[in-house]
């Protein structure tokens, strides 16, 4: 996690063209706007750690060509996604010592999304590399509330997916792994790995500065959520930034 920051700042710049999140080629051409910025999240140290820690947040959403801010469209959209997943070193838990390290994972992939009003539904897709060579993403559905001019409020559910080879890589023990850890030897499936609720709100300070938060309650299902390695099925996590809207005229 120490090198997040350093990439995020390496990857403001690449905002008009990818987005952790929501960053959209869309179904209209017009002026592309997204929301760029840092902050910081708290939550757990690694999937299924009982123990929390603060680590830089990238923010990279609410992409659109549509109302700058809102993130959402009308009709089908398919968006290019990425993700980062952080290192997880053996000397980070106790629980994990014997289990060796798992270095930083890149993920490249897509969105195919449905809007209609304020409610929007997301299947994504992303093939890691680096640190996990599967594919995972997330099946959800938001809610857009206009609470006033300033504050935007989305509601979300959403499941987490990974093939068989993703939820090893973080859910695993092998044999050798087994002898060297004291950890039962454990071989999951792909499926369902997390089912979360999310609250966010973006607050605007002026026409292109806004703060944004997330608090999302997670719990570990499937065989992710059997794995030795889980010492809290749940999963919550919080989360605080700064934006700055950028658009791109077309």
């Amino acid at each position: 996690m120490k090198h997040i920051l350093m990439l995020a700042l390496l990857a403001a710049p690449l905002a008009s063209v990818a987005s952790a999140q929501d960053m959209s080629l869309g179904n209209r051409w017009g002026t592309l706007s997204a929301d760029v910025g840092l902050g910081v999240s708290y939550g757990p140290k690694y999937p299924g750690a009982e123990d929390h820690e603060a680590s830089p947040w990238l923010i990279l959403r609410n992409a659109s060509f549509g109302e700058p801010g809102k993130g959402n469209l009308d009709g089908f959209s398919i968006l290019p996604v990425f993700g980062l997943v952080g290192e997880r070193n053996e000397d980070d838990d106790a629980a994990l010592a014997g289990m060796g390290d798992i270095s930083r994972a890149y993920e490249l992939g897509g969105q195919l999304s449905y809007g209609q009003g304020p409610v929007n539904g997301y299947l994504r897709a992303r093939q890691g590399f680096g640190g996990h060579h599967g594919v995972t993403g997330e099946l959800g559905v938001r809610y857009r509330s206009e609470v006033n001019d300033k504050l935007t409020m989305w509601s979300s559910l959403e499941m987490t997916y990974g093939d068989s080879e993703y939820v090893e890589t973080y859910f695993g023990v092998t044999p050798d792994q087994s002898a060297s850890s004291g950890n039962a030897a454990y071989s999951p499936g792909g499926g369902f790995t997390k089912a979360a609720a999310k609250l966010s709100a973006r607050y605007s300070l002026n026409d292109k500065t806004a703060l944004l938060g997330e608090i999302e309650y997670g719990r570990l299902v499937g065989d992710a959520a059997d794995s030795p390695l889980v010492q809290d099925k749940e999963q919550p996590s919080v989360r605080l930034g700064i934006v700055r809207n950028f658009s791109f005229g077309f």
